[in-house]
């Protein structure tokens, strides 16, 4: 029995804990082109949605992974018995100034935002939400911070271009006068 590429894709992504990119999955099919490999991506994301199952199948960070659909949430979660994982109010700021002026330094994220946030740091790289990346070059060599793959996965973002502009915050009814993102 043969089995097809679009059944072999479809079991990669069942079993992977992270999002996969075309490359990958032509490497792991024996050199099926990245091509044939996204047309396949393509066709499946395509009949996932149309069948309206519980799950789709989602291009996020960088590649694709099976999720379940969001008006799910609550009875998933009332299977599991717990709460989703929370974040502080403090962390989230943190998190979104680094989104927004990555790659950037400490000091200037308490400029903005007009705290210590040493810990919120150290938190945020314990969750794995943000990384080390790079130094910058200036005495001390302080180190600047940029967001993580699981960043993008945790907010469903397929990319750092995905973030919403300033212009749709105001749309959305976000209070972004305080300018503390820009």
């Amino acid at each position: 029995m043969t089995v097809s590429l679009k059944s072999i894709i479809e079991g990669l992504l069942f079993v992977s804990d992270i999002p996969l990119t075309p490359a990958k999955i032509s490497n792991v099919t024996d050199g099926v082109s990245k091509d044939r490999v996204q047309k396949t991506l393509d066709e499946l994301v395509a009949e996932y949605e149309e069948l309206n199952r519980a799950f789709v199948l989602t291009y996020v960070a960088g590649g694709y992974q099976f999720r379940s659909r969001a008006e799910l949430s609550s009875y998933i979660l009332q299977l599991k018995k717990k709460a989703p994982a929370r974040i502080s109010r403090a962390a989230l700021e943190t998190l979104a100034v680094i989104a927004y002026r990555q790659p950037v330094l400490r000091a200037e994220i308490e400029k903005i935002r007009g705290v210590d946030v040493g810990g919120t740091l150290k938190t945020l790289l314990e969750k794995d939400l943000i990384r080390i990346v790079g130094r910058k070059d200036l005495p001390g060599r302080p180190m600047l911070y940029g967001t993580t793959k699981k960043f993008l996965e945790i907010f469903g973002l397929p990319s750092l271009e995905a973030l919403p502009t300033l212009e749709e915050m105001d749309s959305m009814g976000m209070n972004t006068d305080e300018g503390r993102l820009f």
